[in-house]
């Protein structure tokens, strides 16, 4: 059985303040983009894990998808799987790619056993694996609070906008990233001003606390958001901790020898 996890962007982020368990609360806009990986899994005496695509850093049975199996059959004893990600989202590039590829194997096990979990419980499992995996399970636009494990599903939509991701391959652990941000207490979103895609209030109030800390110390991002504001986007941010940064269009962008050594993607959403 095969499934293909999405990345996802943020729309803001904040970060709040830090609780007594280590975590940060946080607010954010989470809105679901068709990058994905592809993940698949097979009947095996053993469970193994294969990684193709993209390098990633650990080792294979400390990712999300084997952890993923781990919590499945501690409750539910089920039998052994051959598992295999075709990676393409990058790691470390502030998209979710290893959330997603964690939420949906829990998805992916939950339909291959016929297990029949409501998704409650299954976000509840997405939360013991980390704060940005409870998104996945629905992966719908939302506003996540708490740590992430908070999800108000908004109406948001932006399709038929141009999306311009740009990854300058450059890798920010979240360790790292929270090192450069202070916590600071900010007012709800207002979801009005987002559902109805009022994009001057984006642009005031839906802002990335990581951005200005992340831009100074890497010249290369700064660069590129300016190269996406050159070039007509009329909202650009930094996604999640970094490193990807991206720029929403009207029209379909001309970005032909724009990035150099970048990663690039153009989805019309």
């Amino acid at each position: 059985m095969i499934c293909f996890p999405n990345c996802k962007i943020n729309i803001g982020l904040n970060i709040l303040n830090k609780r007594d368990d280590g975590f940060h609360e946080i607010q954010s806009v989470f809105y679901p983009v068709g990058i994905r990986d592809a993940l698949e899994i097979n009947r095996s005496k053993e469970t193994t894990v294969a990684i193709y695509g993209a390098k990633i850093q650990g080792e294979a049975k400390s990712n999300l998808i084997y952890k993923a199996w781990e919590l499945l059959n501690e409750e539910y004893d089920i039998a052994p799987v051959a598992i295999s990600l075709l990676k393409k989202i990058p790691t470390g590039g502030g998209l979710g790619g290893g959330s997603a590829d964690g939420s949906f194997m829990i998805n992916l096990l939950n339909d291959f056993f016929e297990l029949a979990l409501p998704a409650e419980k299954r976000l509840k499992y997405a939360a013991v694996l980390g704060s940005d995996c409870p998104f996945f399970i629905n992966n719908k636009p939302s506003i996540v609070t708490g740590r992430g494990e908070y999800l108000q599903p908004i109406s948001s939509d932006l399709t038929g906008y141009h999306l311009l991701l740009v990854n300058p391959k450059i890798h920010i652990s979240t360790k790292e990233a929270f090192q450069l941000v202070k916590p600071e207490n900010r007012l709800p979103f207002n979801i009005e001003s987002i559902e109805n895609l009022d994009f001057n209030y984006w642009k005031t109030h839906l802002t990335n606390d990581f951005e200005k800390p992340i831009l100074k110390k890497y010249q290369e991002i700064e660069k590129i958001r300016s190269r996406l504001i050159n070039m007509g986007a009329f909202f650009t941010s930094l996604s999640g901790t970094g490193s990807t940064y991206y720029g929403l269009f009207e029209d379909k962008p001309n970005y032909k020898g724009q990035f150099h050594n970048c990663e690039v993607w153009d989805v019309q959403l």
